[in-house]
This record gives structure tokens, sequence and C-alpha cells, in this order.
């Protein structure tokens, strides 16, 4: 517990004075920055090399950050979140309080509630949702665990989490699912 709590205290410094992180989910190793926060937003874009078109998604601890980023929940997207077996990623319509660079064209946003002790824990800490995008050159496969992680990508971020980096099973991006305003249901992922 320590140690989380110790890289919670580094990976937080680092965002608040407008910096990136390359830190690890519940899912696969992520690239992330505050999502209020544009200029960071834009660092994590020119890494990837990445179209701005290309939206993001943000990692929330629970719901009252859920309901701060979506006026509007559909009723579904509590049930598929209870029922999920894996990490689930929904798309929602008019996300608000994150940065526009974000957003995509469509005026959605993914977001995911995360569980995982360290993510969890920085959230927390932040009081904001946490960019998430994979740890990769745009166009280049998502690294399954750390080790596959580009030297580039690693070079290019403010601070690297150092918590499970040993871990070797490979795990997989989250099930996305595209959720709109008049609750039509798209899955994307699975």
């Amino acid at each position: 517990m320590e140690d989380i709590q110790r890289e919670v205290y580094n990976a937080f410094e680092v965002i608040k004075n407008g910096g990136i992180i390359l830190y690890p989910t519940d899912t696969v190793w992520g690239i992330g920055c505050d999502a209020n926060n544009p200029e960071a937003v834009k660092k994590i874009y020119k890494l990837k090399q990445r179209a701005e078109s290309k939206s993001m998604i943000v990692l929330v601890n629970g719901d009252r950050l859920m309901h701060r980023v979506f006026n509007n929940i559909p009723e579904v997207a509590w049930d598929i979140l209870e029922f999920a077996t894996k990490p689930t990623t929904l798309i929602l319509d008019h996300p608000k309080y994150v940065a526009k660079e974000i957003i995509s064209a469509d005026d959605s946003l993914g977001v995911r509630m995360v569980t995982e002790p360290f993510c969890f824990k920085l959230i927390e800490r932040m009081k904001s949702p946490l960019v998430s995008t994979s740890a990769n050159i745009s166009g280049q496969p998502t690294a399954a665990n750390f080790s596959e992680i580009d030297p580039v990508i690693i070079a290019g971020v403010d601070y690297v989490v150092n918590l499970r980096r040993e871990d070797a099973k490979p795990v997989k991006p989250s099930t996305i699912i595209k959720l709109t305003s008049n609750s039509q249901v798209t899955i994307i992922r699975k």
C-alpha cells in the first residue's frame, strides 16, 4: 500500500503541474493527464503522433465524477457497468467540464469507471477525470504489458509510475460500448 501512496503522490505532483504520465490501468498501460488541462492533452496527442480529431477516454472512480462529466446518463449505462465482467468503456453524449480536445466530433466521450487501486486513488486525489489512452504511437500495436512499450513513449512522458512494471501476463483493452442519449447501443469493441 505504501508503494501505491508514494506513486499516487508522485504522479499527482506531475499532473497538477501540467505533466503527462505513463501508468498501469485496469487494462493496458496508459498515457494520462488531467482531463481539464488542454495543454497537457495536446502533449499526449503530440507524443502519440495522433490526429487531434481522434478522441481519448477518461477514467473516473465513481458515480459522483461520472455525473460531473455527463448530465444525462442513460439508465442502461448503469446496468452495463453493474453486470460487466471485464473493464468496459462507455461512450456517452454531451460531456462537460473536460478539455474540448478530448471530446469527439459528435460531442461524445469515452469513460471507464476504475477500481484498480493506483488509478482509483490518483483520481480521488485529483478530484478530476484522468485522461487515458493506450501507451503506443498511433497506428502501432497496443502494448500488452510494460515491457512492450515503445522507448519513445517512455522517454516522452514526464513521469513513469513505478508499479506493476514486471507484470508479464498480457492484458487486453476494454470492451467499448457507445450509448446515445436516446439509448441506442452499439458495441464498438468486445
